[in-house]
């Protein structure tokens, strides 16, 4: 049974008490404790009074002492040193997110005015006729005029849609974060936004533009590809969008399967969690073109990953793929921490190669949640009630927040038990990892297998 009916009245009895409680502690003292105090609350689901009944009062750095290590247990059992971010807590009901799914219908439309011409406009037009169009000049000096930006435009993203021609960022080394070994990808830069709600999701930290970005010139895409094109390329879309989430409304997916089927010595990727893989089953397959899902426990799913397919769905989809002649590919990242996670991971596994043979899966990633610092303070207000904030997790060795080292070490130890229970010739990865990780886990540089 919970404590407090919702979290915003959990914080501001944890600030009311830690006000009356210790009106000597300063306002960065007051901060960091009314911090650990609504985290150990909201993990344990007890009142902040019974926390402090247990732990003692004390000044302030005996007190945090110990409230670190109730609210980090597990890590203060490691060797290494605690590194916790204690930001302010500022949750507004304005700020979250209602989870109300509705089919995708943007209200407004604006296009650039050299995409105006363009096939995507002509088609929005026809998908999305009670849509407000408008021409506009640049985006840039659409978000300089309209700015600043923020979450409640970010909740609101779907509404709007931006049509733009890229000029410049064509195709991206993949941001791999500082320090990590890096898997060579290289990204296809093909619009910016996503229609699902996860709540770990990265994109959240992106609110300088409030909509959907679609790219209008792909063929200017293409014909920049000849330069950038190297033996031996993996590269996709999916980083800062989902593949084939809008691809009804884009038709993106079958010019680049075409294109990409004619480049000998690259692979191509198409990353989602989507299952509208109608486009890509009416054009013909290549070897070199990899499907791949996102894939997560049921229960992850259903409690963070809202407004997706099921599992189950994924892995349909997936095997039509890899019977249209697709390889597939699968990436459990971010790997969720919570009470049984080892069997419900062993059960994603058992379903998946229940479905795909090994011989047509062309990798698998592995990557623990983690995200830069700022994001939290974004699911806490977009999603308050999540618990995916619950787990220890604390700045590691590139300043994103992440699990502590000897925790990942374990997850990852069991997810390449259970994958290589089933074959031991997959080609699996890890993603954005420190070396060591690498190489305690004898993992090797992903071998990219060009058909």
């Amino acid at each position: 049974m919970r404590v407090y009916k919702n979290e915003f009245e959990r914080l501001k009895l944890v600030e009311s008490f830690v006000k009356s409680r210790f009106p000597y502690f300063g306002v960065n003292k007051k901060q960091e404790i009314t911090r650990l105090l609504y985290e150990i609350s909201k993990r344990e689901n007890i009142p902040p009074l019974r926390i402090i009944e247990k732990e003692g009062e004390g000044d302030y750095e005996s007190l945090k002492k110990r409230l670190l290590k109730k609210r980090y247990p597990f890590a203060s059992l490691q060797s290494e040193p605690l590194t916790p971010h204690l930001p302010k807590i500022e949750l507004k009901p304005s700020f979250r997110r209602t989870l109300q799914n509705r089919k995708f219908y943007p209200r407004n439309i604006y296009i650039e005015k050299k995409a105006a011409g363009s096939f995507l406009a002509r088609r929005l037009k026809t998908l999305f006729p009670k849509a407000r169009f408008r021409e506009i000049g640049l985006l840039k000096e659409y978000v300089r005029t309209h700015s600043p930006f923020g979450v409640k435009e970010y909740n609101r993203r779907q509404d709007t849609l931006f049509i733009v021609n890229e000029n410049y960022d064509f195709f991206k080394n993949c941001p791999c974060t500082c320090q990590a070994l890096n898997c060579g990808y290289h990204i296809f830069n093909l619009g910016f936004g996503c229609i699902y709600e996860c709540d770990y999701c990265f994109l959240q930290g992106y609110a300088n533009v409030p909509g959907i970005i679609l790219t209008a010139n792909m063929d200017k895409f293409f014909d920049e590809f000849k330069v950038y094109k190297r033996n031996g390329l993996r590269l996709g879309t999916g980083e800062f969008s989902d593949s084939l989430a809008l691809d009804e409304v884009s038709g993106y997916s079958p010019a680049l399967v075409d294109f990409f089927r004619e480049q000998k010595g690259v692979t191509f990727e198409f990353k989602t969690k989507s299952v509208k893989i109608g486009n890509l089953l009416k054009v013909k397959a290549s070897r070199n073109i990899v499907v791949s899902w996102s894939l997560n426990p049921q229960k992850i799913i259903a409690e963070n990953e809202f407004f997706t397919p099921s599992l189950n769905e994924r892995l349909e989809a997936a095997a039509e793929c890899a019977r249209a002649g697709y390889r597939v590919g699968f990436h459990f990242d971010p790997i969720i921490h919570f009470d049984g996670w080892e069997k419900e991971y062993a059960l994603v596994i058992e379903s998946l190669f229940a479905k795909i043979a090994p011989k047509d899966i062309a990798w698998i990633s592995l990557g623990t949640f983690r995200f830069s610092p700022g994001l939290k303070q974004v699911i806490e207000r977009r999603f308050p009630q999540n618990t995916i904030l619950n787990e220890e997790l604390l700045l590691g060795f590139d300043n994103k927040l992440r699990y502590p080292y000897a925790l990942r070490y374990r997850i990852y130890e069991k997810m390449l038990s259970l994958l290589r229970h089933h074959s031991k010739e997959l080609n699996v990865y890890l993603c954005m990892e420190e070396p060591r990780m690498w190489k305690e886990l004898k993992v090797g540089r992903l071998e990219l297998r060009c058909p």
